[in-house]
C-alpha cells in the first residue's frame, strides 16, 4: 500500500475499505508520477482502474487545496474529455458516489470536506445547465473534443478555464487516428496557452494503443519543453500491456457459409445468440451498422420476449439512449445490439458476454468489444465471433490469430490537416488577435503539425483573409490581416463562424423524428430514406414500431404503431473499413497455408488452424474448403505479397483490369484509381500467365470475365 502513502488521509481509507485488495499495477505506478505533475500516458486492460488512477490524484489535490486555505473557490481544476458524449455521462455518474462516500469518510474522521461538484458540458447539455456553469462553473469538468473546442472559443467559458491544472484524455486512441485527433490537440495547445500559471498536466488513457510513442506525442504535443533531450516526449509512460485472459470462440451455423447468409442460416444465428442470452444474465450485441442494429435487436424480440432486448446507436436520441443504459444496469434488459455507441469503457453493469456479428474489421475494436464483458478487476471477458459468409470466416480467423499473438492495429495520425488548421486559425483569430509568428508557433506546438511549414501556414492564412471568390463575389473571408505589423484579427462573423461550424465530425443531413402529440424526439433519419417515405410507413427505430404522420422540413412527424410489422430504416456510410493489419493477418493467414493446400494436405491445414487460432474444427474446415476452392480456381491464394489479376475484353480495343489481394480501406480507395496501369504493369512482368474464363472480384469491385482473361500472379 505504498502508493497510498501520500494521499490525505479521508481520501486513503476510502481507498482502503472500497478496495481491500490494494492499487492495481496501473495505480501503482501511475499515482507517483501523476502527483509530481509529470504527463502521464497510461496503457492497460478494462477493467484495470486506469480511470480512477487520473481521478482520484486529482481529488486528493483538491481535498490539500482545502485542508490547506479552508476553502475551495469555484474554480475548474480538472477537465476530462471524453470521445463519446455517453461515457462522459457515465463518468459523472460513476463520480458522485466516490465523492460522497469520500466526504462521509472525512467528516467521520472529524475533518473538514470540501463540497467537490463534477458537470457534464456537451452537445446535449441543455442551455439554462450551460448558463449556471457560467456562473458557477464546476471543479471537475467532463466534456468532449468538440465542446473544449467550443469552450476555449467562446468569451466567458474560456476565462473559466485559466486555472485548470490537469486534462485527463480518456479512449486517447478511439481519437489519435483521425481529424478528431489533430482539432483536440491544437484545442489543448490553445488551452495552455489561457493557462494563468503553468500548463495544465495532461494524462492520457487507452486500453488498446500502438505505436505507444505515437500516442505519447499526440498528447504531449511537439513543443521543445514537452520533448527530452533525445526528442522523444517527455511523458512517463506507465505501459501495463493490452492483454489479458479471454474467452472467445468462434460458432458458425451447421450448414456450409456462403457469399450471402441465406435467411435460414440467418435464423439459425438467431437462435444461438438467443441460446446464449438465456444462459447469461445480460449480453450485449455489436453489429457495424444501425440498420442491421434494428433488425437484430427485432428479430432477437422475437425470440426472447417482448421487452427485454433494445437497440442502441448513435440516431437515438440521448434519453432514449440513457434509458436503455439504465434498463441494462438495472438487469431489465437481457440483452442489447449496439453499434460503436457502447464501445468503450462506459459502465452498464455486468455484462457477463460479448457476441460480434459478422467482423468487426479491426483488431483494437474487437478487444474494446470483447472488454465490454467482465469489466471488473480479476473479471475474464467473453465473447463469441459470428461471421455471416465465408469470407467473414477467414477474417475472424485471422483476428483470432492475431489476438492469441498479441498483436494491434497501427495508430497513424493525419498530417498536417489544412482543413482543421483554417478552422483553429479562425478560432483563435475570432476570439482574440494574434501575431502571426506566435500563431504559427502556436500550431506548430500541437503533434499533427508538427511539421507545417510555413508557406502552408501563410497560403492558408492568405485564403481566410482574401476569401474565396464566386459567381456572387468574394467569400469566406474570416481575418483582417495586418502584413505591416504581422497582425492577425478576426473580421466580424469570425467567431460565430467558428462556434456553429468547428469540428471534424461530418455533418449529416439527418431528419429528425419526433413523436405527435408530446413532441418527443425519438432520433434521426437518413435524409434520402425519409424523403423515400410516405404517411401511413411502418418503421422501427430505437427497437419501436412508430408510424409515419406526416413528413415536414427537416421533421418526421410519428405516432407509436402498438407494435405492427414495420420496415427498417437506412443510413449511409456507416459500415467500417478493414485496418491495414487486419489484412495483412488475412495475407499471413493464406500464406501460410498456402504451402499445405499446395500439397493436398487438408487435414495438417485443419490441424495448424486449430492450434494457431483456436478456432473449432467445423469452422477450420470451412475455412480450409473455401480457401482450397479458391487455390484450385485461381492457381494462388492472393496475399500481400502474391496478387492475383484478370483482363476482361468487353468489345474490340477495350481491356478492363482488376486485381485481387487482402487490401485495407485506406488502400482500397487508392488501388481503385491505379488498378488498370497497375495490373497491367503486373501481367507483362515477370509472372505467370495463362488464358482462362473465369470471374474475379477485386477492391473496386466485381467484374465478370470473358474468354481473353489472362490471370497473373506475381
Amino acid at each position: 500500500m505504498d502508493a497510498l502513502e501520500s494521499f490525505h488521509p479521508a481520501v486513503r481509507r476510502w481507498f482502503e475499505r472500497r478496495f481491500p485488495l490494494g492499487p492495481t499495477e496501473p495505480q501503482a505506478r501511475g499515482w507517483p508520477t501523476i502527483a509530481k505533475g509529470r504527463d502521464t500516458l497510461i496503457a492497460a486492460p478494462t477493467g484495470t482502474g486506469k480511470t480512477l488512477t487520473a481521478f482520484l490524484v486529482c481529488i486528493d489535490r483538491l481535498y490539500r487545496e482545502f485542508q490547506g486555505s479552508g476553502v475551495l473557490e469555484d474554480e475548474t481544476h480538472l477537465v476530462y474529455v471524453s470521445p463519446l458524449k455517453a461515457l462522459g455521462v457515465d463518468i459523472q455518474k460513476n463520480l458522485i458516489g466516490p465523492l460522497e462516500e469520500i466526504r462521509e469518510v472525512a467528516l467521520e474522521m472529524g475533518l473538514a470536506a470540501p463540497e467537490i461538484r463534477a458537470l457534464v458540458r456537451s452537445g446535449d447539455t441543455p442551455a439554462s445547465e450551460r448558463a449556471a456553469m457560467l456562473r458557477r462553473p464546476p471543479h471537475l469538468l467532463i466534456t468532449t473534443p468538440e465542446s473544449l473546442y467550443l469552450l476555449v472559443t467562446a468569451e466567458k467559458s474560456r476565462e473559466r478555464l485559466q486555472r485548470v491544472h490537469t486534462v485527463i484524455l480518456d479512449e486517447i486512441h478511439a481519437v489519435a487516428r483521425d481529424k478528431r485527433g489533430s482539432h483536440l490537440c491544437v484545442t489543448l495547445e490553445r488551452l495552455d496557452a489561457r493557462a494563468a500559471a503553468e500548463p495544465p498536466t495532461r494524462l492520457g488513457l487507452s486500453g488498446t494503443q500502438k505505436p505507444i510513442e505515437t500516442i505519447a506525442r499526440l498528447l504531449v504535443g511537439a513543443s521543445p519543453e514537452r520533448s527530452g533531450p533525445d526528442g522523444a516526449p517527455a511523458c512517463a509512460i506507465v505501459d501495463v500491456g493490452h492483454r489479458r485472459a479471454l474467452d472467445l470462440e468462434l460458432c458458425v451455423p451447421d450448414g456450409e457459409l456462403e457469399a450471402v447468409m441465406p435467411a435460414e442460416q440467418f435464423g439459425d444465428l438467431l437462435d444461438d445468440i438467443a441460446a446464449q442470452a438465456e444462459k447469461h444474465r445480460t449480453t450485449l450485441v455489436f453489429s457495424n451498422t444501425r440498420r442491421l442494429a434494428e433488425r437484430m435487436a427485432h428479430l432477437l424480440e422475437e425470440r426472447l420476449g417482448e421487452g427485454r432486448v433494445s437497440a442502441h446507436h448513435g440516431s437515438l436520441s440521448k434519453d432514449r439512449r440513457l434509458k436503455v443504459e439504465e434498463r441494462l444496469r438495472a438487469g431489465e434488459l437481457r440483452v442489447v445490439v449496439a453499434t460503436a455507441s457502447l464501445e468503450l469503457g462506459i459502465d452498464v453493469g455486468p455484462v457477463e458476454l460479448v457476441c460480434q456479428l459478422g467482423s468487426p474489421r479491426s483488431i483494437a475494436t474487437f478487444l474494446q468489444r470483447v472488454g465490454r464483458s467482465g469489466h471488473h478487476l480479476g473479471g475474464t471477458p467473453k465473447g463469441r465471433l459470428y461471421p455471416t459468409t465465408r469470407d467473414e470466416l477467414v477474417e475472424c480467423t485471422a483476428l483470432l490469430r492475431a489476438v492469441r499473438a498479441g498483436r494491434l492495429d497501427r495508430v497513424l495520425p493525419p498530417e498536417a490537416p489544412l482543413d482543421i488548421l483554417a478552422q483553429q486559425i479562425v478560432a483563435a483569430c475570432g476570439a482574440e488577435e494574434w501575431q502571426e509568428d506566435a500563431l504559427f508557433a502556436l500550431m506548430r506546438r500541437a503533434a499533427p503539425f508538427a511539421e507545417l511549414s510555413r508557406e502552408k501556414f501563410d497560403q492558408v492564412v492568405e485564403m481566410l483573409s482574401e476569401g474565396i471568390v464566386t459567381g456572387r463575389g468574394r467569400r469566406g473571408a474570416y481575418l483582417h490581416r495586418d502584413r505591416i505589423l504581422g497582425v492577425l484579427r478576426g473580421r466580424g462573423g469570425a467567431r460565430l463562424a467558428a462556434l456553429t461550424s468547428g469540428g471534424a465530425i461530418p455533418e449529416m443531413a439527418d431528419y429528425r423524428v419526433v413523436a405527435d402529440p408530446d413532441d418527443t424526439f425519438v432520433g434521426t433519419v437518413n435524409e434520402d430514406w425519409a424523403i423515400e417515405s410516405m404517411a401511413g410507413d411502418i418503421f422501427l427505430l430505437g427497437s419501436t414500431s412508430w408510424q409515419i404522420r406526416r413528413i415536414e422540413n427537416g421533421t418526421v412527424r410519428v405516432r407509436d404503431a402498438a407494435g405492427l410489422p414495420p420496415t427498417i430504416p437506412f443510413w449511409f456510410g456507416e459500415a467500417p473499413a478493414r485496418t491495414e493489419e487486419l489484412s495483412n493477418e488475412v495475407a499471413e493467414l493464406r500464406a501460410a497455408l498456402d504451402p499445405l493446400l499446395a500439397a493436398e494436405d487438408r487435414a495438417g491445414a485443419v490441424a495448424w488452424l486449430e492450434a494457431e487460432t483456436g478456432a473449432g474444427a467445423s469452422s477450420a474446415e470451412q475455412v480450409v474448403r473455401y480457401l482450397a476452392a479458391g487455390r484450385s480456381a485461381l492457381g494462388v491464394l492472393p496475399t500481400q505479397r502474391t496478387w492475383w489479376s484478370s483482363a476482361s475484353s468487353t468489345r474490340p480495343g477495350v481491356c478492363s483490369w482488376s486485381c485481387t489481394r487482402p487490401s485495407a480501406g485506406a488502400s482500397t480507395g487508392r488501388w481503385g484509381s491505379r488498378s488498370a496501369s497497375a495490373c497491367a504493369a503486373a501481367s507483362t512482368s515477370s509472372c505467370r500467365r495463362r488464358p482462362t474464363t473465369t470471374r474475379s472480384c477485386s477492391p473496386s469491385g466485381p467484374s465478370t470475365a470473358s474468354p481473353s482473361t489472362t490471370r497473373a500472379s506475381c
